[in-house]
């Protein structure tokens, strides 16, 4: 499929897990990828791998939470180009409930995760309101509409990522603007490894298993599936879908309750 041919698509956090099996998905389709991450090297790595299938991408060094960075990244690139797709990927996780969530905790977790993808929209929305057109995705969770035990802080992020995507979609549908998110359940990445590790060292397989099995279906989620759910919501094929909300999480929300 080329679904993205002669279109950018600007990807943030698409330097490793999930938003690097967005940023090659959409290559591979066509797209033109500009890499937003925190780490420049990782972001390059994953423009190299995409250059090296044949594609185009480039990668930038940017902390979404800052919002005059941002704006200058940004305005650069829309002086000598378009940005057809955003995906707001960026996230940083916390495990706790309100006791044991400090205060730096929660503002770290609002800067990234809320305030993140207020900078990213606040930069892009413009431009594609001027053109009238525009496919907006942001990444959500199955935390944004059901309780998950110790992800107090987390679980008050990823709310607003939903609503912000309903009040988006509301407010530029008359200008051709499309937003939708996706709210994956638990999803193989290097950050489930990591916590493992961290955390459960000595009975690793035995949690991982444990916590494959909190989703019905059996198993977690793998990080190509939700970018193909991503590549669908941003390509003309979903052109009469927006302001949706769409688990992937194999019927964590739905079989659970």
């Amino acid at each position: 499929m080329n679904r993205f041919e002669k279109k950018t698509a600007l990807v943030t956090g698409g330097g490793s897990g999930i938003g690097k099996s967005i940023s090659l998905r959409l290559a591979s389709e066509g797209a033109h990828v500009l890499i937003f991450d925190l780490n420049l090297e990782s972001a390059e790595s994953v423009a190299s791998e995409i250059k090296e299938s044949g594609g185009t991408a480039v990668a930038f060094a940017c902390d979404v939470a800052d919002h005059g960075g941002v704006r200058e990244i940004v305005s650069g690139i829309l002086a000598t180009s378009d940005i057809d797709v955003l995906v707001n990927n960026a996230g940083i996780a916390h495990v706790g409930n309100l006791e044991n969530t400090s205060e730096a905790d929660f503002d770290r977790l609002i800067s990234v995760n809320v305030k993140g993808v207020y900078n990213m929209l606040a930069a892009v929305v413009p431009a594609m309101k001027d053109r009238r057109r525009g496919a907006i995705l942001n990444m959500a969770s199955v935390a944004s509409s059901v309780g998950i035990a110790d992800r107090f802080a987390y679980s008050t992020t990823k709310g607003a990522v939903l609503t912000m995507t309903y009040s988006v979609a509301k407010d530029y549908v008359d200008y051709g603007i499309r937003c939708n998110c996706v709210a994956p359940g638990r999803v193989h990445t290097p950050f489930v490894d990591r916590y493992l590790e961290e955390n459960y060292p000595d009975n690793r397989d035995e949690m991982f298993d444990k916590l494959s099995k909190t989703q019905p279906i059996g198993r977690m989620g793998t990080s190509e599936e939700i970018a193909a759910m991503v590549a669908y919501l941003c390509s003309d094929e979903a052109a009469f879908v927006t302001g949706s909300n769409f688990p992937i999480d194999g019927g964590f929300v739905t079989l659970n309750n």
